[in-house]
């Protein structure tokens, strides 16, 4: 039923229907192709017999459905002969390599920008671009978050448009809206450093709504809201200037100047200590150590509203050149969380490597941190014995030119 994330259904909606409960599981979930638009909240079909206007919206609709369903019938009949040719999946995850293209999040609009979405949407898409999202997502608050989260993720690039309606609100406790939420969700992983975006406010959009007027006054204002985007105040073509150039630099990077190499050189690399609230005076001799081999110690912010708290770890997990994780007074589902953590930092830093990740075991003893020991867990630092020392100059190797001893 599906090709790649694309499903083989291609749903056309002649009229407004509840996708909830009239369609069957496999069908309502697949984002559909509107043959109607809205006057006075009154659903109409695009008949030529309403206007020029329905007749030219018809036929670019035919045409973008037309063109997604030869690209599918195009994709099916290519894997099929390489199937039939035995051709393997080597060959083919080298031609998926060769032709691959930045994921792209294009937010959920109000009404009035819903035309402009689409005819950005096939744009992108006739250009070989993956566009999400490409099913319906949750009505409820939790569960919208958590879709646009996974999505956001997946992508290298989000694009929002902005009109004078607030858009639909999702089931729960904030009332913001979808393009509300969306914007903080991309605040949130930009900041991280990984998502570059593009907001498309064209000049003179007013809105009548208090909601929709914060907003948009917001995003001419705050610079919190409009955080690691491009802000758009011209026509379409202005927005698709500022997009296809954003793509053309995520696809080829322009390499750095010799001066930057230089200066990347010579800034001293950052570790960031992760450790327990109650262990920030034992990691003292720690940080004094690694200070004295010319490197920049951070450990986690504990103080402060849970989001400025979370969000510094998030930037020290971007920004540092290694980490250790200092186990010491934290217990086992601290560790667990924590490990966990680790693993998402591939997410937070847009490709750049990390030089070393150690674990260092502190007192006091535990079972689970003498289980450790006894596994042999790879990069351990066994801080509770005497033999820590020659694996924190390994440590330290890796984060020094070539491996240079300290």
């Amino acid at each position: 039923m599906v090709v790649e994330n694309k499903a083989r259904i291609f749903k056309v909606l002649k009229t407004p229907v509840d996708t909830q409960e009239s369609l069957p599981p496999v069908v309502k979930d697949v984002l559909g192709y509107e043959f109607f638009t809205f006057e006075d909240e009154t659903p109409l079909e695009l008949d030529p017999a309403y206007g020029e206007k329905y007749a030219q919206d018809y036929n670019r609709k035919v045409g973008k459905l037309a063109w997604e369903i030869a690209q599918l019938l195009k994709k099916l009949k290519t894997d099929t002969g390489k199937l039939e040719a035995g051709t393997g999946a080597v060959e083919e995850t080298h031609d998926q390599q060769t032709t691959v293209k930045p994921t792209i999040y294009l937010a959920e609009c109000s009404y009035d920008r819903k035309e402009t979405r689409e005819v950005l949407e096939g744009a992108l898409r006739r250009h070989g671009y993956t566009v999400l999202p490409e099913e319906y997502l949750p009505q409820d608050e939790a569960g919208y978050v958590a879709a646009v989260e996974r999505l956001l993720e997946r992508c290298q690039l989000s694009i929002h448009l902005v009109g004078k309606n607030f858009g639909a609100v999702p089931d729960g406790p904030s009332q913001k809206s979808v393009t509300v939420l969306q914007n903080e969700l991309a605040v949130q992983k930009s900041k991280r450093g990984s998502l570059p975006r593009v907001i498309w406010l064209p000049e003179g959009t007013q809105s009548e709504q208090a909601s929709q007027k914060a907003f948009i006054e917001a995003l001419h204002q705050n610079a919190e809201v409009q955080f690691g985007a491009d802000l758009i105040t011209g026509d379409i073509e202005d927005l698709k200037t500022s997009i296809y150039g954003t793509l053309k630099k995520l696809e080829n990077p322009e390499p750095k100047q010799p001066e930057e190499q230089a200066a990347d050189a010579e800034r001293a690399k950052l570790i960031y200590l992760i450790c327990n609230e109650k262990d920030r005076k034992a990691t003292v001799p720690v940080r004094k150590f690694f200070r004295d081999q010319g490197f920049e110690v951070a450990i986690p912010a504990f103080e402060g509203e849970a989001t400025v708290v979370r969000e510094a770890h998030q930037q020290l997990m971007t920004a540092c050149d290694a980490v250790m994780l200092f186990y010491g007074a934290g217990d086992e589902a601290w560790k667990r969380t924590i490990d966990n953590e680790l693993k998402k930092m591939p997410g937070y830093r847009a490709g750049k490597p990390l030089l070393a990740s150690s674990t260092f075991l502190a007192a006091p003893k535990t079972s689970d941190k003498e289980d450790l020991i006894d596994m042999a867990e790879p990069n351990l630092i066994n801080g509770l014995g005497d033999s820590s020392e020659a694996e924190m100059t390994a440590f330290i190797q890796a984060m020094k030119p070539n491996g240079a001893t300290p």
